[in-house]
């Protein structure tokens, strides 16, 4: 059985108590580590590679056990989730957000080994290296080059790659939301907010958790007029109406819709704002 690297996000500390005396003689489930809320366990995700979550329901600390799931959701390499709840109440939005397992507690040792078992399984299904026959069949040719010609080749590589994997750009924002992917097109969004290291993509009825930070994501809509107004705030400016100007000389942004929403303005952004809006 491989090694699996477990991460507890679990506040109740009796839980995690338990199920550290019931994997105590498996050798190959390593506990590497406690978190009390999603926070905590994404900062340890990245410094080391777990293979599985167990997390509470009752997560506190403003992004519940569901939205780190989906955030999870949106890594390349992400572990397997496995709910822990006192009650069957929320186990079909577990399975929505991708969990393997939804464990009620209190719960047997043998019914924790039956969840880590499916997650185990499915790693020692990884496919075997390829037979020496094949390997045979693909071995590497080494010639001698000059050094101007390997400069030459290696040019002729990166600019062949970097047009092979250039994706296309189509305007909308991938987003993982209870257990699905949707696209967001760039037009809706009326703006995003910082939360932490992740954010909340607002529109006119919605809001989203998501993992990219706000700098990343002014990056990729500045050329999609999408302004960053404040530290916490980058805004789609095709749906700013008026910069209105309030008492002690500071500054707010009104957007168009049933749903009027006021953003402040930083003072250090205000001309350079103006001057786009050309008011």
């Amino acid at each position: 059985m491989p090694e699996v690297k477990i991460l507890l996000v679990l506040p109740e500390q009796e839980i995690s108590q338990t199920i550290r005396d019931f994997l105590a003689n498996e050798k190959s489930l390593k506990i590497l580590g406690e978190a009390k809320t999603a926070f905590e366990a994404l900062a340890l995700l990245e410094n080391i590679p777990y293979e599985l979550f167990f997390i509470s329901t009752n997560l506190s600390g403003g992004v519940d056990g569901f939205e780190l799931a989906q955030i999870l959701n949106q890594r390349k390499q992400r572990p397997k989730v496995v709910f822990i709840a006192p009650n069957k109440d929320l186990a079909f939005k577990a399975f929505e957000v991708g969990a393997v397992d939804y464990l009620l507690w209190p719960f047997s040792r043998d019914r924790l080994l039956q969840s880590i078992e499916r997650i185990t399984t499915s790693v020692a299904s990884l496919p075997s290296n390829r037979s020496s026959k094949a390997s045979e069949d693909n071995r590497t040719v080494h010639l001698e080059l000059k050094e101007e010609e390997e400069v030459s080749i290696l040019k002729a590589l990166k600019d062949a790659w970097q047009y092979k994997s250039r994706p296309k750009e189509i305007e909308k924002l991938p987003i993982n939301h209870e257990g699905k992917l949707i696209l967001i097109p760039y037009h809706k969004i009326v703006f995003i907010e910082a939360y932490e290291d992740y954010s909340y993509v607002h529109t006119a009825s919605e809001r989203y958790l998501t993992s990219y930070r706000l700098k990343h994501l002014e990056d990729k809509l500045s050329a999609y007029n999408f302004f960053r107004i404040h530290r916490k705030y980058l805004v789609n400016l095709e749906l700013v109406t008026e910069i209105a100007s309030l008492p002690g000389s500071t500054f707010v942004l009104r957007t168009t819709g049933k749903k009027k929403i006021e953003l402040p303005i930083s003072r250090r952004r205000i001309s350079e704002l103006k001057s786009i809006l050309g008011l």
